[in-house]
């Protein structure tokens, strides 16, 4: 093999990927088997990539509380972390400007440590009113553009408000939701891991 010839993703030793999250990312409900780093890690070795998922997922988390045990979770030295937060915030109605300094934080701490960074967004329920709900989705695409990191925008495309998909609180989804977001997201997370995300 030449020097500086590329490894293919599953030859190459196994790749640490942290999901930093709240309770989708922790697996509120559901059986470790059926959780979402456990699923997607399942489908990222099906495809070929050697990546170890770790859940990084803290229920009932807001960004604040991401933010706030950032280093702690780093303390598994991912190569590349998933941020998903932001529902918790969005659910208790808090200032969407409160969540996006701490999110800028998250972001800032993880391109500083050199950190590949998918962001997943997430969108304010309806009850809050159309102003808040423009503000906190907004969130999201402006700090993906700031950092240059790709952007999921929506975990739950596809799966909320879903009866069949969710879990008896309509919020968290079951196993079948969380099939349908690791189908949506792998391809996501494959591209970075393999190198081929571009910036939102």
């Amino acid at each position: 093999m030449l020097l500086g010839a590329t490894v293919p993703a599953a030859a190459a030793a196994a790749v640490r990927v942290l999901g930093l999250g709240d309770s989708l990312m922790a697996g509120h409900g559901l059986p470790p088997e059926d959780t979402l780093p456990v699923r997607l890690e399942a489908r990222l070795k099906a495809d070929g990539f050697a990546a170890k998922v770790i859940n990084g997922g803290v229920s009932g988390d807001t960004t604040a509380g991401g933010l706030a045990r950032l280093d702690w979770a780093l303390g598994d030295k991912p190569r590349y972390v998933l941020v998903e937060l932001g529902a918790n915030d969005a659910l208790r109605g808090l200032d969407p400007s409160e969540a996006y300094d701490n999110l800028d934080k998250i972001l800032a701490r993880l391109a500083a440590a050199k950190i590949g960074t998918l962001l997943i967004g997430m969108r304010a329920p309806a009850n809050w009113g159309r102003q808040y709900q423009a503000a906190f989705d907004a969130i999201y695409p402006k700090l993906a553009a700031k950092y240059r990191v790709p952007l999921y925008p929506f975990l739950l495309a596809g799966v909320a408000l879903d009866p069949k998909l969710n879990q008896s609180d309509g919020l968290h989804p079951n196993a079948a939701g969380v099939a349908i977001i690791v189908a949506h997201l792998a391809p996501v997370v494959e591209r970075l891991i393999g190198g081929r995300a571009g910036a939102s």
